[in-house]
């Protein structure tokens, strides 16, 4: 689904969303829910992340886009 079929306060719902539903960050520093949203929505804009709707459980979900397949190396 494109990210621009939903208004801004519904997508932003479904990122606040995930970012809850990661749980605990263990990395090297940690960030605060804001900064996980905003990097999320950023991933979103950008391509690098998509919008996914699953029919059978009727939920939404934010994962990563799948590289473009070309030729291999």
């Amino acid at each position: 689904m494109p990210f621009t079929a939903l208004s801004a306060q519904a997508l932003r719902g479904l990122a606040e969303s995930v970012v809850l539903r990661e749980g605990t960050d263990y990395g090297e520093r940690e960030r605060s829910f804001e900064a996980k949203v905003e990097e999320l929505l950023a991933r979103v804009r950008s391509g690098e992340a998509r919008i996914v709707f699953d029919l059978r459980s009727q939920s939404a979900d934010i994962v990563p886009s799948e590289p473009p397949s070309g030729p291999a190396a």
